[in-house]
């Protein structure tokens, strides 16, 4: 049972990078509903109605084009996103279909398309399996399997499992992924934005304010990605790629009225990238 579970572990992601991700997806989504159950419990959810709206429509536009865009990616029954009363800029997303997103990220993330660009990134990141296949990485192949044979009993209790390990919210969040995950995640989720009907050239204008907003050192969301120039640069690479696929698209309008009429006051001072 545990060679099975080895060798299927053995797999690609949607871009086609070869990856060992060994522990079973069900097994992710346990760990994943626990992590964002914990972050519930710490964090206040925001009661700023007019961001919830925004930030779940743009996830719904994102979240519609998965099958789409990479068909046969392994996906959750269902999704649910949860805007957070914490002034950081900040967003993640962990395998059992749970999106997180900071409400100080919308003063930073300055329209959809750019809120689009953080949650697309996110989305990416369990697509692409990222969490198991640095998981695995973490505890090592030995340590992988006896855990899978643990669980193989089918009398082992999840949150004791997790307790015991130190894992918690280290699992989705404080799991630093690999400069390979970033760079994956960011192309994967600039197509899932352009797919959604987002421009994805509003994605570098969106890591310049993260830079700006770090005021010269990274944010705690950036600690582990790569530097802002080297992921504008890749991303203006990708964008003769992306930018067909946003032409073909139908445009993605999550305004409410109240947006609405802001642009409308502000449309003569707009910000130019």
């Amino acid at each position: 049972m545990l060679l099975i579970f080895a060798l299927s572990g053995c797999d690609q992601t949607p871009t086609g990078r070869e990856q060992l991700a060994l522990i079973p997806d069900s097994m992710m989504a346990d760990f994943g509903r626990e992590t964002f159950l914990q972050i519930q419990q710490q964090i206040p959810v925001s009661s700023d109605d007019q961001a919830r709206q925004q930030v779940q429509c743009v996830a719904n536009q994102l979240l519609s084009r998965i099958e789409a865009r990479f068909p046969g990616s392994p996906l959750p029954q269902t999704w649910e996103v949860v805007v957070f009363a914490n002034d950081t800029p900040n967003a993640f997303a962990v395998a059992g279909g749970k999106i997180g997103v900071h409400q100080g990220l919308l003063a930073v993330a300055e329209s959809d398309d750019q809120l689009a660009a953080v949650i697309g990134h996110e989305i990416a990141h369990v697509l692409a399996r990222h969490g198991n296949e640095r998981l695995t990485q973490e505890l090592g192949i030995k340590a992988t399997l006896m855990l899978i044979g643990l669980f193989s009993e089918g009398d082992t209790d999840m949150e004791s499992v997790i307790q015991a390990l130190g894992l918690g919210a280290h699992l989705g969040i404080a799991l630093p992924f690999s400069r390979a995950h970033e760079e994956e995640a960011d192309l994967m989720g600039l197509e899932l934005m352009a797919s959604a009907g987002f421009d994805p050239r509003e994605s570098i204008a969106l890591w310049r304010n993260m830079a700006a907003a770090g005021g010269g050192q990274p944010l705690e969301f950036l600690s582990t990605h790569p530097n802002h120039d080297s992921r504008i640069e890749a991303l203006q690479e990708r964008m003769e790629v992306a930018l067909p696929i946003y032409q073909q698209a139908n445009r993605a309008d999550c305004e409410t009225p109240d947006q609405a009429s802001r642009e409308r006051v502000s449309s003569s001072g707009k910000r130019g990238w």
